[in-house]
C-alpha cells in the first residue's frame, strides 16, 4: 500500500531518486541518527530525532509532530489559548495542537561534521490530508520562487551576514536560569572592535572561525569570505550566490550550525542584530539580488546593449522593492531589537530611497560594472530573520514592480538627509503597515499574515508589559 508521500504526491520525481540514495549514503557512512527539522514562523529550527532505522518510514508517510510549535513566540511560550474553541487562532487548523506532518526533503540531507554519525533534513510541513500547512514558510518561498519562473526568472541572491562571536564564561545552567526566556549566557570578547578588517584583529579570532570554516565547507555552504566586522568581537561571513530558495536553505543551516559548533568549543555565537554588551554595534543581514533569464541564462538586470545601469526590468523590480519595503520590514525585521539598527550615518538605512553604490541607502544598486555582477543590494535585513520570509518578500514585492510596470524615484545622492519616508520606527509600527498590504496579503494570503500578526503581536504586548533596565533607572529614585 502506498505511502502519505506518494499517495498524497508531495514528492518531485527528482525526490523520488534522492531518497533512495539518502538511505543508501546513511548506510554506507554509518549514520545512527537523523535529525528531521523544519524552520517555524522566527525560522528556528525544530524537529524531532529519529534512528536511523526509522528513516525509510518517514520516507513514507513523514514524520508526525506537534502543531503547537507554528504558535510559539521568541521565548517559546504558546501564544495563543489553542485548546480552547474559538480560540482566534490565525490558522484555525491549528486548533486543537494535533500533529501536523513534516516531509523531509531528500535534497537537503547533509551528515553533520560535528556531531559523528547524525545525518540532517529540512522537511515541508503538511496537515494529515495532504494539505500544506498555510505557516509553513519554506513552502511561502518556494511558491513566490515559482511565480517568478513563470514569468522567465529565476531570483539569484548572495548573503552577507553579521554576527557576534564570544567566548562562553557561564553558560547559565543553574535551576534559577531557567525561564521563558531564560537567564543569557555571559560572554567575554575574542577582540576589541573597531578595527576594522585588520588583519591583526582577525587573526585573534582565527583559531575559532577556522573551526567554523572547515565545518561549513563539509556541509556544503557556498562561503566566500571570512571578515572581522566594526563592533567588538563581531564578524560577517559572505556566500556566494543562489538560486530560488537555495540561500534561504543555507541561511537555516549556517545559523543553527555555527551556534551548534561554538558551544561544542566553548564560544557562543549571536544573531541578534544588537546585543546589550558595552560598545556593541548593530548586525546586520545584506541580501544582494537579482534575475536570471531562464531562457538565456544572462543577468536580467543587465541592459542588453552594455550599457551602465540597469536594465527596464531591473529598475521595476527595484520600483517594486522600494514600494512596499515598509510594509515588508516585518519580514526583513521581525524582532523589537531590530529597529534599534535604524539609525542616522550608521552604516544601517533610516528611510525609504535607494542609491548608486551607497552603504547608506535602503537600497545600494551595483551596476556599473560586469553584466552578470548587476544586482540589488538591501541593506534592511536583520541576521535575525525568517530566511524564507525575507527572501520571499523580495521575490513578491519585486516582482510586483515588474507586472505594475513601475518606474523608481531618482536615487539620492545623500541617504540621511533624503526627503524620503522613513522606515518604521518599531516593530508594532511595522506590523500596522504589514496588516493595511493589500499586495503582501494577496502573496502571502490573509490565512498566514494574519496568523504571523498574531504571533509576532503576542511578542510585542509581552515587550510592552515588562518593565525595563531603562524605566527603572529613569523612573525608581527620581519620583
Amino acid at each position: 500500500m502506498s505511502g502519505f508521500i506518494e499517495t498524497c504526491e508531495l514528492w518531485s520525481a527528482d525526490q523520488v531518486r534522492l531518497s533512495a540514495e539518502v538511505l543508501r549514503q546513511v548506510e554506507r557512512e554509518g549514520c545512527t541518527t537523523v535529525r528531521l527539522v523544519f524552520a517555524d514562523m522566527h525560522g528556528i529550527t525544530r524537529g524531532k530525532t529519529l534512528l536511523a532505522g526509522s528513516l525509510a518510514g518517514a520516507f513514507e508517510d513523514g514524520c508526525a509532530i506537534t502543531s503547537t510549535l507554528l504558535l510559539k513566540d521568541t521565548s517559546h511560550r504558546t501564544v495563543a489559548p489553542v485548546f480552547a474553541a474559538g480560540a482566534g487562532i490565525g490558522d484555525p487548523d491549528l486548533q486543537g495542537g494535533g500533529d501536523v506532518i513534516m516531509v523531509p526533503d531528500p535534497a537537503t540531507f547533509r551528515m553533520l561534521p560535528w556531531a559523528p554519525g547524525t545525518g540532517w533534513m529540512l522537511c515541508d510541513l503538511y496537515h494529515q490530508d495532504g494539505r500544506p500547512v498555510t505557516s509553513s514558510t519554506r513552502r511561502l518561498a518556494r511558491d513566490a520562487a515559482a511565480r517568478l519562473a513563470e514569468r522567465g526568472f529565476e531570483f539569484v541572491s548572495g548573503l552577507e551576514v553579521e554576527f557576534y562571536l564570544t567566548r562562553l564564561e557561564d553558560p547559565a545552567l543553574a535551576p534559577e536560569d531557567a525561564g521563558q526566556p531564560a537567564r543569557p549566557p555571559q560572554v567575554s570578547l575574542l577582540h576589541q572592535g573597531y578595527n576594522y578588517l585588520t588583519e591583526q584583529r582577525y587573526d585573534q579570532i582565527e583559531p575559532i572561525v577556522e573551526i567554523l570554516r572547515k565545518d561549513c565547507l563539509a556541509l556544503g555552504l557556498p562561503l566566500h569570505s571570512l571578515e572581522v566586522e566594526f563592533g567588538p568581537s563581531q564578524c560577517e561571513f559572505v556566500f556566494k550566490a543562489g538560486a530560488g530558495i537555495d540561500p534561504a536553505d543555507d541561511m537555516v543551516l549556517f545559523r543553527s550550525a555555527a551556534k551548534q559548533i561554538a558551544r561544542r568549543h566553548g564560544h557562543h555565537v549571536s544573531f541578534m542584530c544588537r546585543p546589550q554588551l558595552p560598545e556593541a554595534m548593530a548586525s546586520g543581514w545584506h541580501l544582494h539580488q537579482s534575475l536570471r533569464d531562464t531562457k538565456t541564462g544572462a543577468n536580467a538586470f543587465a541592459p542588453s546593449d552594455g550599457s551602465p545601469g540597469l536594465s527596464t526590468i531591473g529598475r521595476q523590480f527595484l520600483a517594486g522593492l522600494l514600494a512596499e519595503a515598509a510594509a515588508a520590514t516585518p519580514f526583513s525585521t521581525p524582532t523589537i531589537n531590530g529597529y534599534k539598527r535604524y539609525r542616522p550615518n550608521s552604516l544601517a538605512p533610516d528611510r525609504l530611497a535607494w542609491a548608486e553604490d551607497n552603504r547608506g541607502a535602503l537600497l545600494r544598486v551595483l551596476a556599473k560594472g560586469p553584466a552578470k555582477l548587476r544586482r540589488i543590494e538591501n541593506r534592511v535585513g536583520e541576521p535575525a530573520a525568517n530566511p524564507y520570509l525575507y527572501l520571499a518578500s523580495q521575490m513578491v514585492t519585486g516582482l510586483a514592480g515588474i507586472e505594475a510596470a513601475l518606474e523608481p524615484p531618482l536615487p539620492v545622492d545623500s541617504p540621511y538627509a533624503a526627503e524620503a519616508e522613513r522606515l518604521p520606527h518599531s516593530l508594532e509600527a511595522a506590523l500596522k503597515l504589514l496588516d493595511a498590504s493589500a499586495l503582501l496579503r494577496g502573496a502571502f494570503g490573509d490565512g498566514f499574515v494574519d496568523h504571523f500578526l498574531m504571533v509576532k503581536r503576542a511578542e510585542v504586548a509581552r515587550y510592552n508589559q515588562t518593565v525595563t533596565d531603562w524605566e527603572h533607572r529613569e523612573y525608581f529614585d527620581l519620583f
